[in-house]
This record gives structure tokens, C-alpha cells and sequence, in this order.
């Protein structure tokens, strides 16, 4: 099977987008671990998929796999390569889509500037949604059981689980160390993708992201949006707020609960190839 691909980033965070409008493409999960691969395939941290929508309100639908092979429901910075990759392979000249996910409708914005707004939906907060194991919703969480001593975090879901840390200096953070212990910690059954937030001002936070299924990566939108928000829900930021990743910069805003998640950024084609698999 030979199949054309697009090499995409977001903030360092990479991609290999396949066109499934054009193209047959049904990868097994040990094709996509090789393709993820920075010595044996292409190299990224996530494989995205274009193909037509299920249901007749959306352009398009979107799927995501880690990798690690596993499919997921939501990926930020893959959600504003999506957007740039279907305006300039010509499947739309719509600069606002409405994209389906495995864990709703999301809306990305080309904007006249070429970087991507995108309306991430409102953030989820009640454990069974996000899910993670709690007698009931509360603003943080405690985890005692940790090799370190017990560490407080806000859980919420933005299409998929997060887990938010505050810390003094993100350069120093324990990344490597407790993000796999919390990604696979038993309160979240469907593992939790754990962010590291150092908070600069009230509109302005650094990150560092341990994604589940691909480790630290460069940037994560949706960890982006789920530590601005933890941040607000703590009274620390205000609605509109700078996220700082190793990878660059994005702009978050949540006008409160029952409102989206907005997130800008850049979205940017590295290049196009073949691949025999």
C-alpha cells in the first residue's frame, strides 16, 4: 500500500496527516508505531487522519493516533494543522470548518493572519467525564500515593483526560519522572495526558506537557487550553491568557463555564512525501 502524506508541526509538536477523502488509508497499529518512528518511518508524535464526515452537520471528520498506535479523541495543535492542511490540499475554500471527533464537534478558523483559531468546546469537569475516580467533582485533587509524597492537581477534560501540576520552574520540573507515574496512575482508567504549568502573571503561564501514549512533546494544544483553565478555575489568570511551550506560543481564552475553549496558533506544512507500507 503506498499512500501520500503531509509532514505538518504545531509549535515543534509534529505530524504525518493523511488525506482519507482521496486515498484508501486503514493503518494497523503496528503501521503506525513504524510510521511514527524518527529512525524507521517518518517521524512524529501523532498520526492524523482527514476523511468525510458521518453526519451531515460537518465538513470533515478527524481522527488521531499516539504514537504508540492507539487511537485518541482529541489533539489541539493537530486540530489547526487539520484546518490548514484541508484549505491547502483544496478539499474546502471554507476558512471555518466544523470537524468531527470521537468526542464532539470542534471548529477551527484560518485566520486572515494564517494562524488557526479554534473553538475547543467547553472543558469538562465531573470525574466520570473526564474520567477519573472521585466521590465528587471538586476544584483540585490530591494523589497520596506517589514515590514523592502526595501532589495536588486539577483533572478536567478537554475532549481527552489532563491532569494539571503547578510548579515553581518548569525547566526543573519531575516531567520525565512523575508523568508516566500519573499518566497510568489507577484513578485514571483511560490514562491522563499531565501538564506542568509555571504560572508567570496573571496573563501569562510556561508548560510542559507528558502526553499519554507519546511522552514529552514540544506542545500540546489541548494542554494548553486544560492549564490555562485550571489556572482560572483557581483564580490565577484572567480569561485571556499567553501559554508558553518549549515549542512557542499559544492564546488561550475560556469566558467561564458553559462557554468554548479558544486557542490561536500556528499551523505549518513541513512537506510532502510517499510512503510504501
Amino acid at each position: 500500500m503506498r499512500l501520500t502524506f503531509t509532514k505538518m508541526q504545531g509549535l515543534g509538536n509534529d505530524f504525518v496527516v493523511f488525506d482519507g477523502v482521496r486515498q484508501h488509508v486503514d493503518l494497523k497499529p503496528e503501521q503506525l508505531r513504524l510510521l511514527a518512528d524518527r529512525h524507521f518511518g517518518v517521524g512524529c508524535d501523532q498520526i492524523l487522519l482527514v476523511e468525510r464526515p458521518g453526519r451531515p452537520d460537518c465538513d470533515f471528520r478527524y481522527r488521531i493516533f499516539n504514537a504508540d498506535g492507539g487511537e485518541v479523541q482529541q489533539c489541539g495543535n493537530g486540530a489547526r494543522c487539520f484546518a490548514r492542511f484541508v484549505h491547502d490540499q483544496g478539499l474546502t475554500d471554507k476558512r471555518e470548518i466544523r470537524v468531527e471527533t470521537a468526542s464532539g464537534i470542534i471548529v477551527p478558523r484560518l485566520e486572515a493572519d494564517g494562524q488557526v483559531t479554534v473553538d475547543m468546546g467547553p472543558p469538562r469537569f465531573e470525574p466520570a467525564e473526564i474520567p477519573f475516580v472521585a466521590d465528587a467533582r471538586a476544584v483540585t485533587y490530591v494523589l497520596d500515593d506517589l514515590p514523592d509524597g502526595p501532589v495536588e492537581l486539577v483533572a478536567l477534560s478537554m475532549g481527552n483526560p489532563h491532569a494539571v501540576l503547578e510548579t515553581c520552574n518548569v525547566d526543573t520540573a519531575p516531567v520525565a519522572e512523575w508523568g508516566p507515574l500519573i499518566e497510568h496512575h489507577p484513578r485514571f482508567p483511560e490514562r491522563v495526558n499531565v501538564g506542568f504549568m509555571q504560572l508567570l502573571h496573571s496573563r501569562a503561564i510556561r508548560l510542559r506537557v507528558f502526553e499519554r501514549g507519546s511522552g514529552e512533546t514540544l506542545a500540546c494544544g489541548t494542554g494548553a487550553c486544560a492549564a490555562a483553565v485550571a489556572g482560572m478555575v483557581r483564580g490565577l489568570l484572567e480569561r485571556e491568557v499567553e501559554v508558553q511551550t518549549r515549542g512557542g506560543r499559544l492564546t488561550i481564552r475560556w469566558d467561564g463555564e458553559g462557554h468554548p475553549v479558544l486557542m490561536t496558533g500556528p499551523a505549518v506544512s513541513v512537506f510532502e512525501g510517499e510512503i510504501e507500507i
